[in-house]
């Protein structure tokens, strides 16, 4: 009786994430691409928030663990399919799905498959509302978005990442960057270089003002002269990505709406 009530109880789960979002396909250079998508039912323009899985995830995981389509509604939402990848810290064979995080790279197959989702929401989404987040490999394909398509993003919130082939190719832009302080394979010294880097960039205050805290994230504002704030969210855990992390990113892109933030 209890394996019977826990097969309805995952149908029913399956169903429902089914329902919220669409599968889509995309034909980049002759390559099928995939997306899970979220699109609000009203037809003004909508907010666009990109999400992009770690290395060796899925669409589908990436929309599990980000829920934007269930805490933001009102925006569209597309989680990102990769494909086999070499990772840089693991998977050196690339056989697990990942992002290729080099904005370098002139044959970059994952900056296509950006411009060809953007491209086809287009004329459905308020460009100037257009926001990218991602976990590790993830994390790292959106600062390459930063840095390559960085004049079609209002915000960024990548997690777990650095940006070792792009820092010097960013240019002010808000941002919340996630950080765990165990990370064993994004060093934890690692993203502090890279946050020290983001205050650069964005021309922030050196000292940050209490945003958010509790037992598993401690929220820092870090102000900016020139309306590109920087925010940080740090965990005391390992290489996970926070659960309370998707409803503080969706808050800090909503915010950006009304410039409240400076």
């Amino acid at each position: 009786m209890k394996r019977f009530f826990l097969l309805i109880a995952l149908f029913t789960a399956t169903h429902c994430f089914s329902e919220e979002l669409e599968e889509r396909n995309w034909n980049v250079n002759g390559t099928n691409r995939q997306a899970l998508v979220h699109m609000p039912e009203h037809e003004q323009p909508v907010p666009l928030v990109f999400v992009f899985h770690g290395h060796g995830g899925n669409m589908q995981n990436g929309a599990r663990s980000f829920r934007i389509h269930e805490l933001w509604p009102e925006a569209a939402v597309v989680y990102m399919q990769g494909l086999p990848t070499a990772g840089q810290l693991t998977d050196p064979e690339g056989k697990k799905n990942g992002w290729n995080s080099d904005p370098s790279d002139a044959s970059n197959r994952d900056l296509d498959f950006f411009d060809a989702v953007y491209a086809s929401f287009e004329s459905r989404i308020d460009t100037n509302r257009v926001f990218s987040t991602g976990h590790s490999n993830g994390g790292g394909f959106t600062y390459c978005l930063w840095a390559a398509r960085g004049d079609q993003l209002t915000a960024v919130a990548p997690s777990a990442a650095v940006s070792a082939r792009s820092v010097n190719l960013l240019k002010p832009k808000p941002v919340l960057h996630v950080a765990d302080t165990k990370d064993p394979l994004v060093k934890y010294d690692w993203q502090e270089r890279m946050i020290h880097a983001l205050k650069k960039i964005n021309n922030c205050s050196a000292e940050g003002i209490p945003w958010h805290s509790d037992d598993e994230l401690i929220g820092t504002l870090y102000p900016s002269a020139s309306g590109t704030p920087l925010l940080t969210l740090i965990s005391p855990g390992t290489h996970k990505f926070p659960n309370e992390a998707p409803a503080l990113i969706v808050q800090f892109f909503q915010s950006l709406e009304n410039k409240p933030l400076q």
